[in-house]
């Protein structure tokens, strides 16, 4: 979960850089409650919860994901491939899922030589 917190406390931190595991928990965790929040509205017949619920976490999605494809050194304009149908949304999970550079690059110093969060 402290991964998760970390994500929300960057807001909206574009800069730097993120690691695989920082973004795929997140990822795990905003996933879990999605579809929690989609059975709860499903009972009570309204999914208003859910649409709360990812409009809260659009700009964290968006910011993590950026951050994850700077430790691949790559732009965070490459979040845009996305667009493509089907291709660009499996280019996109080849991108975070890479292992990050371990030099600095642009974008920062690696992730992993930085106190772990959890």
């Amino acid at each position: 979960m402290d991964w998760y917190l970390a994500v929300l406390k960057n807001y909206a931190g574009f800069s730097g850089r993120a690691r695989r595991k920082e973004f795929w928990m997140f990822a795990l965790v905003s996933f879990v409650i999605s579809i929690v929040l989609s059975i709860i509205g499903s009972l009570i017949g309204t999914d208003i919860l859910y649409y709360i619920y990812s409009l809260a976490i659009l700009i964290p999605s968006l910011a993590v994901g950026v951050r994850r494809l700077h430790d691949t050194s790559r732009s965070g304009w490459w979040l845009l491939i996305g667009l493509v149908p089907l291709v660009g949304f499996i280019v996109l999970i080849v991108f975070f899922a890479s292992e990050g550079k371990q030099e600095p690059n642009q974008y920062g110093t690696n992730p992993k030589l930085a106190p772990q969060v959890g």
